[in-house]
């Protein structure tokens, strides 16, 4: 996929919060072998997912650890804000904020809270960015049911 422009995935979250949505898409980020980076402008929210990661699941665990620790270029899930790529990630997670250069991804998955006036109309301002700048933008939307359904 050299010189593509990296695919961006929107999930508008209603019915599940991002604790139970997250880890269940890295886990299929995980299986398909590629290493995760996920990127929050807020260090609370980093602090808060390093917790709740290592925790979701009482059989399971998502080995993961943070940039600003040593040797976090080693991790298969990387969290912490600012830019780059040190563990050479494949799919990017944005959990708020703009994305920044997505030349090192595959994939960059845009997970937001569809009940937060805000964060509705920050997602809709990022798809039509990415979109113009020529990435092959997804929307996926909660349905009825636990499933996703792609929107467009």
């Amino acid at each position: 996929m050299a010189g593509a422009p990296c695919e961006v995935w929107f999930y508008h979250l209603e019915r599940s919060t991002l604790e139970q949505v997250l880890p269940e898409l890295l886990e299929k980020t995980l299986a398909r072998g590629w290493r995760a980076r996920v990127r929050s402008e807020f260090p609370d929210r980093i602090e808060a997912a390093d917790g709740w990661l290592w925790t979701y699941r009482d059989d399971s665990f998502l080995p993961h650890g943070l940039a600003s620790e040593p040797l976090a270029e080693r991790q298969p899930v990387l969290l912490g804000d600012g830019p780059g790529n040190p563990n050479g990630a494949k799919a990017l997670f944005v959990l708020d904020g703009d994305p920044g250069d997505l030349a090192d991804f595959e994939r960059c998955i845009v997970v937001f809270n569809g009940r937060d006036d805000i964060a509705l109309a920050d997602a809709r301002v990022l798809w039509k960015r990415l979109k113009g700048a020529g990435h092959a933008v997804t929307y996926w939307r909660q349905g009825e049911s636990k499933g996703w359904q792609k929107q467009a």
